[in-house]
């Protein structure tokens, strides 16, 4: 019998509370930076949701047109400009 593998909604948030606009991208939805919009709350903080299967993937947000590292993550690699990506991993 086939295995399926499901889906998990995954949260992100980034602290931003002067930031106009917030998304996140990465190689999950071909660093599209108008896919996954997040939301401000009245705290300065954005979320936004996506559904990724098990994996390990990597991101950055895009605030207000400038990449930026999920300042929460522990874990980084390098991409082909030389700077870093965030990494998670998803069980």
């Amino acid at each position: 019998m086939a295995r399926i593998t499901l889906s998990r909604p995954t949260a992100f948030r980034f602290y931003a509370p002067q930031a106009k606009n917030v998304s996140i991208a990465g190689n999950f939805n071909n660093w599209n930076t108008k896919a996954l919009t997040a939301k401000k709350d009245s705290k300065g903080n954005w979320t936004v949701k996506a559904n990724l299967k098990p994996g390990r993937y990597e991101y950055k947000f895009f605030v207000d047109g400038s990449w930026l590292n999920d300042p929460r993550c522990t874990s980084f690699a390098t991409n082909t400009f030389g700077t870093q990506n965030s990494v998670v991993d998803i069980k």
